[in-house]
């Protein structure tokens, strides 16, 4: 027993009114560690507070109804330290969400739950007895314990894992060629890891090459952001994200401008440099890691972290990409660089109506507000050929709208397109028997004619005229009355990047 902790004993002060109450008994539940001892209750779903055989006189909160893995959480390095902090915040409410909480979070529940008279009195007597002042950042703190502390030194009775199932490993490190961070497919060898460690800023962002790899069909880099945890909650504020978001209830407007805003979004399209040969390529894949929702983070992303020494308070986004050697075998690096570009994000414009060749719609650029004008060329309905459909079980729509334009000025490819508003109707079972009713069928989708990049057609006449662009509306199982078409534009936020590896 610790003296503070003895001397804190002999004060006789009633823990009840500020959540440490004590209790006769040694009732430990299903996750109170082996080897606890328990100094106090917070009255409420079993929360309690304890010492650990092994970890000195750090002081634990176990929270028997929070979720599988995060049961129990360091709160002070010591019982001195765990009282100042209590006369900080004035209950151990505050202190056993903080894992849960950002710092708004946290001070926004000191200012709604003001220590009531009978908390002030037993915090009163801690201070004048035991000459302790509150923690100056309890916050920051607590925060700063639970980083670092490995949570697998922790070890629980046999109860506990009759509870809870042995929760999965971390995987062994190892990086293959056509794998992904999960493991391999195959029977590929693992590369061999390289650190870099390169950082560098692109744009107002901090990007790290932590490392590459060398495998026998190709190289693998490693390319991590790092996102400040107060933009990641700004954007989930806005848009009013939480864990529990299934993505529902947002317009396609409001999808494409959540899909650009998104902190931990990227996309990059990376080429390298080898020995003065250019490799591009063949494909990728990504984690992200959010702080703000520790909880939901995957078991692969938790592995990045730790592997790279990753700070868990902040965000990170890590994107690998393969590229195949251009050499039979594995060549020797002697120079390697890397140009980043970024893919152009879609940014949603003005909706209009038109039916006839010879119409205009005037709109300005969203970025540039220069004016433009889209004029109608061809603009007819159509319907496809069932040929189209290879599906012998399954009926299709067929109808559609296609409709030719040309800007003025006009705009380069890739940047514009036009598209319906409208989804295409789901194909539908044939009907087996004249008189049965026909079922709706979601095992495929329709896509239609025409990409984000647009087709690039032929030149007309005029400075100014642009190139004949086409877009084709969604299928209906019947002709469309109207179609209201959206414009889509398509913008590069940042110049490419060269960056030196080695």
């Amino acid at each position: 027993m610790t003296t503070i902790y003895r001397k804190y004993l002999n004060l006789n002060i009633n823990g009840f009114h500020i959540g440490l109450e004590q209790s006769a008994s040694e009732n430990n539940y299903f996750c109170t560690p082996k080897g606890a001892r328990i100094i106090g209750w917070a009255g409420v779903d079993g929360i309690h507070f304890c010492f650990v055989r092994g970890f000195g006189e750090m002081v634990f909160a176990v929270s028997p109804m929070n979720t599988p893995g995060n049961y129990v959480h360091p709160l002070a390095q010591d019982f001195n330290d765990f009282l100042q902090l209590l006369l900080a915040c004035g209950h151990t409410a505050a202190l056993e969400q903080v894992c849960w909480w950002e710092q708004a979070q946290f001070g926004a529940f000191l200012r709604e739950n003001a220590p009531t008279a009978a908390q002030s009195a037993a915090l009163d007597v801690i201070r004048e007895k035991l000459l302790l002042a509150p923690m100056e950042q309890p916050f920051a703190y607590i925060k700063a314990l639970q980083a670092g502390f490995d949570y697998s030194r922790i070890k629980y009775t046999e109860d506990y894992y009759d509870w809870v199932p042995s929760e999965p490993q971390i995987p062994e490190w190892k990086v293959y060629f056509d794998g992904n961070f999960r493991g391999r497919h195959g029977r590929e060898r693992a590369g061999k890891e390289i650190p870099l460690n390169k950082q560098f800023i692109w744009d107002d962002e901090v990007w790290n090459i932590p490392a590459i790899y060398t495998c026998s069909k190709g190289l693998v880099v490693d390319f991590g952001l790092q996102v400040p945890p107060e933009r990641i909650r700004a954007f989930m504020d806005k848009w009013k994200l939480s864990a529990d978001s299934d993505g529902t209830g947002f317009t396609d407007e409001q999808r494409m401008q959540i899909d650009t805003e998104n902190p931990l979004d990227v996309n990059i399209n990376p080429k390298i440099i080898l020995n003065g040969t250019e490799l591009s390529g063949s494909h990728g894949c990504g984690v992200s890691w959010n702080p703000c929702f520790p909880e939901g983070n995957s078991l692969e992303t938790e592995s990045v972290i730790q592997h790279y020494g990753l700070d868990p308070a902040q965000g990170y986004v890590i994107w690998r990409s393969a590229f195949p050697w251009k050499t039979k075998r594995k060549p020797q690096i002697k120079a390697l660089s890397v140009t980043l570009m970024q893919e152009p994000a879609a940014i949603p414009g003005p909706h209009f109506r038109v039916s006839s060749p010879g119409e205009q719609i005037e709109f300005a650029h969203p970025s540039t507000d220069k004016k433009h004008t889209l004029t109608v060329q061809e603009y007819e309905r159509q319907e496809l050929s069932a040929e189209h459909f290879g599906d012998q079980n399954q009926e299709f729509p067929t109808h559609c709208t296609m409709m030719s334009y040309t800007l003025a000025p006009d705009l380069p490819d890739s940047s514009f397109t036009v598209m319906d508003c409208l989804p295409s109707d789901q194909p539908r079972h044939k009907p087996t028997t004249p008189n049965s009713p026909e079922m709706l069928s979601d095992a495929c989708c329709i896509g239609v004619i025409g990409s984000a990049d647009g087709p690039t057609a032929i030149v007309l006449g005029g400075v100014n005229q642009g190139k004949l662009r086409a877009a084709c509306s969604a299928l209906h199982f019947e002709p469309a009355e109207d179609v209201e078409w959206r414009m889509v534009f398509y913008e590069k936020k940042y110049e490419d990047i060269t960056v030196a590896l080695i």
